[in-house]
């Protein structure tokens, strides 16, 4: 696995494996890689003839007093993660590669980032789509994969991708999950003993909530009661937002007719935990 730091080394490899008409997957990602990360990597595998994963503490997708400088870094063991998976080439880019002095362009998807996350984290999906737009370009990939716990950052990179033409294959992934059902996620490393039982509650509400719909209804507010009711049963969580919206367009829907997604933010002690499940009726 070839690691790459600048933008010029990057360039040159891309140009080397294109010129000789390969396909290029990327795997865009923060670091601290688990499963989740990794799984990411295996679905773009049969895809692509060369695999090309990013490792980037984006600071432009983090507010003021979040948790850019304590997010967990590992680069040592990420890098041989990412070797025993096949990866060809890892992207390890340093702040002022990606944003130069005087760095002043920025994408921007409306409206779908306007909820959710998008509410509580201001300008993150901006961070989110420039950064990544940056990475498209440089990679000239034609794949590129991300995860379904992410689900409104994929689907304002979906409708990006849409909108502004690139051609790019957009894998999204399923959640990859802990035995006991937790979300995996780099975060998950902040929680005390206490606190990893108690944000298992994301997880049961949604797998209620899950059941309620199976068993047949269909009535957003009676589903979203759902899941106050399991997370009113479980201590030292704090909402920061839980709804049912339709699965494209990311807005409140009254009646579950077609695919729909079931989506929760909270706090666990300090950590921000996000989990998600779709609902869609079989058949």
């Amino acid at each position: 696995m070839i690691i790459l730091r600048t933008v010029p080394e990057l360039r040159a490899f891309v140009n080397g494996w294109k010129r000789v008409g390969g396909r290029i997957g990327l795997v865009p990602t923060m670091g601290y890689l688990h499963e989740g990360h990794l799984s990411l990597v295996d679905r773009l595998g049969p895809r692509c003839d060369k695999i090309i994963t990013s490792i980037f503490v984006n600071p432009k997708q983090f507010a003021p007093g979040e948790d850019l400088d304590r997010y967990p870094r590992d680069f040592d063991r990420d890098e041989k993660l990412l070797a025993g998976r096949g990866v060809d080439a890892l992207f390890y880019p340093a702040n002022e590669v990606m944003y130069p002095a005087g760095f002043l362009t920025y994408v921007d998807v409306e409206k779908l980032g306007e909820n959710l996350c998008g509410r509580s984290r201001p300008n993150h999906f901006r961070g989110v789509t420039t950064v990544v737009s940056k990475l498209f370009l440089l990679t000239k990939c034609d794949a590129a994969a991300f995860g379904q716990k992410d689900y409104q950052q994929a689907r304002i990179i979906q409708r990006m991708v849409e909108d502004l033409n690139f051609d790019i294959e957009i894998v999204i992934c399923p959640i990859v999950r802990e035995p006991d059902g937790l979300a995996m996620s780099s975060r998950n490393v902040y929680l005390t003993h206490e606190e990893r039982k108690n944000a298992l509650g994301l997880h049961r509400a949604l797998e209620d909530v899950r059941i309620l719909y199976n068993s047949g209804e269909r009535a957003a507010s009676l589903l979203i009661r759902q899941m106050q009711t399991t997370f009113q049963s479980i201590p030292n969580l704090k909402i920061d937002y839980l709804d049912i919206l339709d699965a494209g367009s990311l807005q409140s829907i009254g009646v579950l007719t077609g695919r729909s997604v079931a989506v929760i933010a909270a706090f666990v002690g300090k950590t921000r935990l996000i989990d998600n499940v779709i609902l869609e009726a079989k058949g």
